[in-house]
């Protein structure tokens, strides 16, 4: 009787264990030869875990190719706009993984999180005050803080990147044309105080038209991302921060698709009602608008 070798928790006979094993060898040892430690040390460790993972769930060719077609659509929708991969790693929880491995834990040093597929280079600077709306519709929002270190001594000059999909859940990019809305960057100042305006968070799906929107239907979970905005502040000797801040009371914050959320980082944003004059005096007419704080603290750049 020949035995079950594809169902898994089915018992392996030593002799086909064994074979397996020796192909698992030969490719280590392949790595031999390599002059880097790190990238050998990468390879090797990512074979093992591969074969492993075969082994494990005894891998059909059938779904082995429906694994390489996978990432082959992955790679095909792919461009200069839109990232599958991160998107792909996002959903998986690689991402945040590899956040928590590069971000340890140092005193109170602001949290991190994803980085998420929609940042863009050589955003345009505003002022301290200034609107990054630029035209993208959603409620005004007014957004304040301060960028100190671990020991509290606030952080002068530092920059501060911010993006963010608009109320219709859409990023700049997503819209096809040139359009730069909804981002900005800009400095604090000597005492490392900064503020925007901005548009209040929304939820939104991530882009599941594509082949990672497939796996998520397939293994049913929501596309829905919890509201927030993006930042990422540096400053010279402290390590960079790329994170979010998450809207307080928002029903998605528990089932983030990315896996974003962190406690830290939900916020009150509170909204005023129209007529409630803005900090900066800003003619809002008619309109409510809300306001958020957010105080950013930096570690140590390699901690």
């Amino acid at each position: 009787m020949t035995p079950d070798l594809t169902t898994p928790g089915a018992p392996v006979p030593a002799e086909q264990q064994e074979r397996e094993a020796a192909i698992t060898r030969e490719v280590l040892e392949s790595f031999d030869g390599c002059t880097d430690p790190r990238l050998r040390e990468i390879m090797r460790s990512l074979v093992h875990h591969l074969h492993d993972f075969v082994r494990e769930v005894r891998l059909t060719e059938q779904e082995w190719n429906a694994g390489i077609e996978f990432l082959t659509r992955t790679g095909h929708i792919t461009d200069e706009r839109r990232q599958e991969f991160i998107l792909l790693s996002d959903v998986l929880g690689a991402s945040m993984q590899t956040v928590a491995v590069n971000n340890a834990a140092h005193g109170d040093a602001t949290e991190a999180t994803v980085f998420g597929p929609f940042f863009v280079e050589n955003s345009p600077e505003i002022d301290l005050g200034g609107d990054l709306a630029f035209g993208a519709p959603g409620q005004p929002c007014w957004v304040e803080g301060t960028v100190t270190d671990t020991t509290g001594k606030p952080v002068s000059g530092a920059r501060i990147e911010v993006w963010e999909a608009d109320e219709d859940g859409f990023y700049d990019t997503q819209y096809g044309d040139d359009r730069i809305s909804a981002r900005a960057h800009l400095f604090t100042d000597a005492d490392g105080r900064y503020r925007f305006w901005g548009l209040t968070p929304t939820p939104y799906a991530i882009p599941h038209d594509g082949p990672v929107g497939g796996l998520l239907a397939a293994t049913g979970r929501s596309p829905m991302r919890a509201s927030h905005l993006h930042f990422m502040v540096s400053a010279p000797a402290l390590r960079t921060l790329v994170t979010h801040i998450f809207v307080s009371g928002d029903e998605l914050l528990g089932s983030d698709a990315v896996f974003g959320v962190k406690e830290s980082l939900v916020k009150d944003f509170q909204v005023q009602p129209p007529g409630t004059p803005a900090p900066d005096g800003r003619d809002l007419s008619d309109r409510s608008w809300s306001k958020v704080r957010f105080d950013i603290v930096l570690a140590p750049e390699g901690s």
